[in-house]
């Protein structure tokens, strides 16, 4: 009896007196990419409340409520956006479930790019707390929203009290979750500040935790040059001790077509010696922002719209002011590269800038403060090539941002066209470099807590999509369609698409550190 005891206890661990696993959706038969390595797994996953509660390839011992069948499917951490502006659709109850990004299976965004967030960040937390998101979202203080609550839209160097006051802004939006601060230095307010203005508030940010996030200075030759504004950001970085990330990186404009070489090696350079720098990238050769921000002189804004048309309707001004205008939109390749793809009126999307110099008989310069007197006009600019965009796209440390203007189709369809385009076709990227990059090295980088990888006791954000059917759908000519071929999307271990369908839940988190 007392061999037979041991017996029965040594089958007992060995096989089949393992407890049951009581799951609340089971995922099985799929190809399992995990965020961590390079090649599919057949294993299947157990998702219980929140949480990846097993992962194995033994199916028997898991009860669950609902089964996903994912065979021939491919199944992936949800991918992380790090560049969006979705705070705007977040924002507004009607938008809130974020459907242009969940459909290319976005389960993360960060929002508060390029300088401008919502202020104060306690407030849009707990209205996303209480209204309910369809995404977890990552936030961001941006810089020129603080420095417009003290210093207004001014070309002007803060005083050392406006500067203390800046750096309490900071402490305070860091202490309410920021997850670091952005800045817009291309951009008015942000384009007056400075390189000691900027890492003064950067070192805050280090203090509490944070990351420094940047549309560049200049991604052009506007001001002092792309390469140039590629070594500010490091000189920050280095001198704030902060790890830094270049949003939208890009060759803009002819004049630094095929820069992405030196470009490359300079962010190496600093890698090597220890600076966390990275990047994120949207897969179009068409830049979008305001007809405002691309063509006119940041010098001319300088206290807002009102002033602006002031200096417009002083002759010497509006001489000066033409000709930057028309340099500026050189720079962009051209009127005849300028787009409308947002206006409230109907009338000029879809027209160029030459086209509108033609129909009202005006120089482009001079349409140009035709069109933004009475509103705020978007363009998308096609003014990069091939060259560079796959250049930046293969390296390691290049993520993808959206960079989700209303009015371009990247919105609708950044990551679904990255694994059409440059995994399967042009096999620019393998599958696997394109999950990790889109998962779990985002993740690491903004220090988000178990999330990015399919790994036992991570939070199940998580998507299955059809290798041969995922692809963008939006383009120019209509870029507000839906991606394809997300057959299921699970947030935070909820069901939010479901074999293609939405099925109206909405939760999301409003991510910690």
């Amino acid at each position: 009896m007392k061999h037979l005891g041991y017996l029965l206890f040594l089958i007992c661990v060995f096989s089949s007196c393992k407890s049951d696993i009581n799951a609340d959706l089971l995922i099985i038969n799929g190809n399992v990419y995990d965020g961590i390595t390079s090649k599919a797994q057949n294993v299947n996953i157990a998702i219980k409340n929140d949480k990846i509660i097993y992962i194995s390839d033994n199916k028997k011992s898991i009860n669950a409520n609902k089964i996903i069948d994912a065979e021939g499917l491919i199944i992936s951490p949800g991918f992380i956006d790090t560049h969006t502006h979705s705070d705007r659709d977040l924002n507004n109850k009607e938008t809130s479930h974020n459907l242009p990004f969940l459909k290319q299976g976005i389960t993360t965004v960060v929002v508060g790019n390029d300088g401008d967030s919502y202020y104060p960040i306690s407030e849009y937390k707990s209205l996303y707390e209480s209204q309910g998101i369809g995404t977890n979202v990552i936030m961001l203080v941006g810089h020129g929203t603080i420095r417009n609550k003290v210093l207004g839209n001014i070309n002007k160097k803060p005083t050392s009290d406006e500067l203390i006051k800046m750096q309490k802004l900071i402490t305070q939006e860091m202490s309410s979750g920021a997850f670091g601060m952005s800045t817009g230095l291309f951009y008015s307010p942000g384009s007056y500040a400075n390189t000691e203005e900027i890492v003064s508030l950067a070192k805050i940010v280090s203090n509490n935790g944070g990351i420094y996030d940047t549309h560049l200075r200049d991604e052009s030759n506007y001001n002092i040059g792309l390469i140039s504004a590629i070594k500010e950001t490091i000189d920050i970085g280095l001198k704030a001790n902060i790890p830094v990330h270049i949003s939208h990186i890009k060759c803009l404009g002819r004049n630094v077509w095929n820069q992405s070489d030196s470009i490359i090696k300079l962010v190496e350079f600093y890698r090597e010696k220890g600076l966390n720098i990275t990047a994120n990238q949207y897969p179009y050769d068409a830049s979008a922002t305001s007809l405002k921000g691309a063509v006119v002189p940041r010098w001319a804004e300088s206290g807002g719209k009102d002033s602006l048309f002031i200096r417009f309707n002083d002759k010497k001004n509006k001489t000066r002011i033409l000709k930057e205008t028309s340099s500026n939109i050189f720079r962009r390749g051209g009127a005849d590269k300028l787009l409308i793809v947002n206006s409230k009126n109907s009338d000029l999307i879809g027209k160029n800038l030459l086209e509108l110099s033609i129909e009202f008989n005006k120089p482009p310069e001079e349409v140009v403060y035709q069109l933004i007197k009475s509103e705020n006009i978007g363009v998308a600019s096609f003014n990069m090539i091939e060259e560079d965009i796959t250049n930046f796209m293969k390296q390691s440390w290049v993520f993808t941002g959206s960079d989700g203007n209303t009015g371009h189709p990247r919105k609708y369809g950044s990551f679904p066209k990255k694994y059409s385009e440059y995994v399967v076709e042009k096999k620019i990227l393998d599958l696997s470099e394109f999950i990790t990059n889109s998962t779990s090295k985002p993740a690491e980088f903004f220090n988000v807590n178990k999330r990015g990888k399919i790994k036992q006791g991570y939070y199940a954000d998580i998507i299955i999509f059809d290798p041969l059917y995922f692809k963008d759908k939006a383009d120019y000519s209509n870029a507000f369609t839906y991606s394809e071929g997300l057959i299921y999307s699970i947030i935070n271990g909820e069901l939010i698409i479901d074999k293609n369908n939405f099925t109206g839940k909405l939760k999301g988190k409003v991510l910690k550190k």
